[in-house]
Formats: structure tokens, C-alpha cells, sequence
């Protein structure tokens, strides 16, 4: 039999995927999330039938953590490295893999099990960064879909008019997409896809010397006044690229994006949308094109479980 890899060992030993974990979790050295003190030499191993694997005692406050502790795996009872495979298959699926699915590769007691593990992973990857995309010469694109039925029927239109009875998208949840052409993606999920909530989206988040391509929505007019340009191209006339304006990045995005939620996820309520759109966005912003291998992208969800926590409860939050 041959001898299994250490990228092997952390999905299968609760040893391995602890000292994995340890290790993304402290590069500097032990830190006691009682304290603050930094240092390997500043805490000591508890041992001993008494006390659960990987529990160290804080030498200068005295009090015992792990390196669980103010992350999404606190006071789970699942195991840590059945954790860390969940993580590996959401990342490294492209389009997402099902709780149901999670349940079987995972042989877990319960669904709800399961499902409540990749609505902890999905909060593990959402994006904290406040970096804005583009920049001088850069392209990004801004562009609308609408998927499933809202758990509100809108009444106005985009353009602040009344939504006629049998208009197009009157039972859609709009989700927006900013991406800079060869780079990241910022995606949101949002109550109403009008001018002022997709004007301030796009102010917040894209650098003002960037070039912004849109189609020809008027919910960008005006924002040639802002950036350093912005050029449009005219779907309803069938023209989807003239020169190297196109917003074919952001299509190319929401295709997988419903191909995913069509096909893994098919079916997901309106509360719980914005934390698939933050897992597509995840995956998006550390493919391969951007020096991502699928253990890197692992690396990057489980380090984002660090300082956040997701109860039950919490999963029931809707949009922002």
C-alpha cells in the first residue's frame, strides 16, 4: 500500500488536520485568544485522559484554548478533519457541491448536519477585503442578473416605475457583479437591483481610475462623470463586444453561477442567497488563472474561519 501524503493525512487524521489547522491558524507561534501572548514556548500541552487532544494551558494567564476557539469550528462536534474535507470538496468543485452530497462524503448522521457545515464554510469565505478592484488602465465590468423568486414580489420597476402585472423578472432576486477583467470579483445580492443601490455598490468598490464596462442599462447612466470611462455595448441590438469593450467577464461569471445553483443547489430560499453568491465569488477569486491549486484554495476558506462565528440562528439573516 502506498504511503498516504500529508494532503492525504489532514482529511482522514484528526491529528494531522489539527496540526494542519494549528499551523494556518499560528505561523507566528502559539497565541492564547485569553491574553494575546505569542509563543509556542508560552503555552503547554494538556495531556492525559482528562483533557481532549489539542488543549494547551496559557503559562502566563493560566487558562486553557485551542486553536479552535473564535472560529467557525468552535464547539462543533464534528470532527476537525471531517471539516476540512467538507472545506477541500466546496472548493474544489466548481460548481458547488450539495449538503446532500457533503452528507454522503462525509458519512454524517444527519442533513442537517451537513448543511449547516457549508453555511459555516460559506461565512469562512466571505470576502473581508475593502480593496477596491481596478485601477489606472484597468477594465471593470458591471453587470445584473435575476435568479429565483423573491420572498417579496417588488412593486417598481429598475427605473422607480410601477411593475405591471406579467412584467419580466417580477418573481426574479436580482444579484449584481463587479469584475475586473482578469482579476477579482466583487458579487452582491440585493432587495432591488434601481439606479441608487447599484450606484453606490459600484462607487464603494471600484477604483475611480478604472475603465467601467456595462451594457446599456440606465442604471450606470452618469457614470462617466465618475470613472475614467465608461463605455457600453448594446445587447438589445445584438452587439456584445465592439473593440475590447464587453462585460463578457460578468456573463461568463453569472453562467457558472446558475449552472451551479441550477444543477448542484437547485432550490434556495431568498434568506439564504447571498451566502451562495459569496462561495461563487470565493471560488472566482482564487481559480487557477490567479495562482490558486485546489490545496492553496482549501488553505484560504479554512484560514477565513478565523475570527468569525456562525450560530444557528444566524443562518436565517438575509441580504445586506
Amino acid at each position: 500500500m502506498a504511503k498516504a501524503s500529508i494532503s492525504d493525512l489532514i482529511y482522514h487524521d484528526e491529528d494531522a488536520a489539527r496540526a494542519h489547522f494549528e499551523a494556518l491558524r499560528w505561523p507566528d507561534g502559539r497565541t492564547c485568544p485569553h491574553c494575546g501572548v505569542v509563543g509556542d514556548d508560552q503555552s503547554t500541552l494538556l495531556q492525559g485522559k482528562s483533557h481532549r487532544p489539542g488543549l494547551y494551558k496559557c503559562k502566563p494567564c493560566g487558562k486553557p484554548f485551542t486553536a479552535t476557539i473564535g472560529t467557525v469550528y468552535e464547539d462543533s462536534k464534528v470532527p476537525l478533519h471531517q471539516w476540512l474535507l467538507a472545506t477541500h470538496l466546496m472548493c474544489s468543485s466548481k460548481k458547488g457541491i450539495s449538503a446532500l452530497q457533503l452528507q454522503r462524503e462525509l458519512a454524517l448522521g444527519s442533513y442537517r448536519t451537513a448543511w449547516f457545515m457549508a453555511h459555516r464554510i460559506r461565512e469562512a469565505m466571505t470576502d473581508t477585503s475593502d480593496t477596491p478592484l481596478g485601477g489606472e488602465g484597468k477594465v471593470v465590468e458591471a453587470d445584473e442578473t435575476y435568479y429565483g423568486k423573491p420572498a417579496i414580489t417588488p412593486t417598481k420597476t429598475t427605473r422607480g416605475g410601477p411593475l405591471l402585472r406579467g412584467a419580466k423578472r417580477r418573481n426574479s432576486r436580482p444579484v449584481v457583479a463587479l469584475v475586473e477583467r482578469g482579476g477579482r470579483a466583487k458579487v452582491f445580492h440585493v432587495a432591488v437591483a434601481d439606479k441608487a443601490t447599484v450606484s453606490a455598490l459600484v462607487m464603494a468598490n471600484v477604483d475611480p481610475a478604472s475603465r467601467l464596462h456595462t451594457d446599456e442599462s440606465r442604471l450606470y447612466k452618469g457614470a462617466a462623470d465618475v470613472f475614467a470611462a465608461h463605455e457600453t455595448v448594446r445587447h438589445s441590438a445584438g452587439e456584445y463586444a465592439r473593440g475590447d469593450v464587453n462585460t463578457n467577464s460578468a456573463e461568463g461569471f453569472f453562467g457558472v453561477f446558475k449552472k451551479g445553483m441550477k444543477g448542484v443547489y437547485q432550490h434556495c430560499s431568498e434568506k439564504h442567497l447571498n451566502r451562495y453568491v459569496t462561495e461563487f465569488g470565493f471560488r472566482h477569486n482564487t481559480r487557477e488563472k490567479l495562482g490558486f491549486s485546489d490545496a492553496m484554495r482549501t488553505d484560504a476558506a479554512i484560514t477565513g474561519t478565523i475570527g468569525k462565528r456562525l450560530t444557528y440562528r444566524r443562518t436565517d439573516e438575509a441580504y445586506v
